[in-house]
């Protein structure tokens, strides 16, 4: 459900952007009144691009905590085999490294 409500909020995100920038197109090719409102509302649209974007922001950033408070209470549950898994995984990337 996560995965859903980051795609939702990526996709509002391009179109908020999509909208400022056809804005701003049809700002630049006309003049007067109807130059400073089309300019007025790219500019509420990139704030909400913005908003959207922090938005996505936070939830990353928790996500990203939630998996290192799991990594590291694994580690401390199960240092050995933590310590063999780093080991095993060293010792692949070398053999891949060193292959050429």
């Amino acid at each position: 459900m996560m995965e859903i409500n980051k795609e939702h909020l990526m996709s509002d995100i391009k179109t908020v952007l999509s909208d400022a920038e056809d804005l701003l197109k049809q700002a630049a090719s006309t003049t007067g009144e109807r130059a400073n409102e089309l300019s007025e509302k790219a500019l509420i649209r990139l704030k909400q691009a913005k908003e959207k974007a922090s938005d996505v922001q936070v939830v990353v950033v928790k996500k990203g905590k939630k998996a290192a408070r799991a990594t590291d209470d694994y580690v401390h549950d199960h240092p050995w085999t933590s310590i063999g898994v780093a080991t095993g995984i060293g010792m692949l990337i070398g053999l891949l490294i060193n292959r050429k």
